[in-house]
């Protein structure tokens, strides 16, 4: 594992076709999102959903979120963007706010498109969604900084992205659109009052 210094306002290409280029190959790289540390997976790549469950010690029974670039990406996944997203997507995208929708085999799934130049980016270099969760093991707190990560991911991972702090420190909102009504499942960044005028 190797940590690489990156500037979140001009992050340097090289360094993120680098770490794009390990994504693809079924490896985990840790960036910056606009709330807290991430660890990514291809979300295409069963072998690297595996690793990532078993870096973080979580149930396989806990889906983690797909983070995406572009909207193209929530229909590459057969997922229909319904009114009610478009709505909270048009909003608060990109921004703290993961929304879950339902595919057309009946599969729920979680996007999100974050707010930081560095994940877009990144993301975008990956030509595919992510599978992305908190970078930290489970029961820990979700880093906002790279320190706690070199501690305890110490050779679990390939790359860290340190951008330095995070902005919000506070994990995503998650609403799901499949309830009737939606339903929030975690306040976050984004207060659920906030959502109720646009869900």
């Amino acid at each position: 594992m190797y940590a690489v210094k990156i500037d979140p306002k001009r992050p340097d290409k090289k360094i993120i076709a680098s770490a794009a280029d390990i994504v693809k190959k079924g490896g985990l790289v840790v960036f910056p999102t606009e709330t807290v540390y991430g660890i990514a997976a291809n979300l295409l790549d069963d072998k690297a959903i595996t690793k990532l469950y078993e870096v973080k010690n979580r149930p396989r029974s806990k889906p983690f979120t797909a983070h995406i670039s572009g909207i193209k990406m929530i229909e590459k996944m057969s997922c229909k963007v319904t009114r009610g997203a478009k709505a909270l997507i048009d909003r608060f995208w990109p921004g703290p706010l993961t929304i879950i929708l339902k595919s057309e085999n009946g599969k729920k799934i979680g996007f999100r498109m974050p707010a930081n130049r560095i994940a877009l980016e990144f993301i975008k270099a990956v030509g595919a969604p992510i599978a992305a969760s908190s970078a930290n093991l489970s029961g820990k707190a979700a880093p906002t900084s790279t320190e706690e990560i070199l501690k305890d991911l110490e050779g679990k991972v390939d790359m860290v992205l340190d951008a330095g702090l995070t902005d919000i420190g506070l994990e995503s909102t998650v609403i799901d659109l499949t309830a009737e009504p939606p339903k929030v499942l975690r306040e976050g960044a984004i207060k659920a009052e906030d959502l109720k005028k646009y869900a």
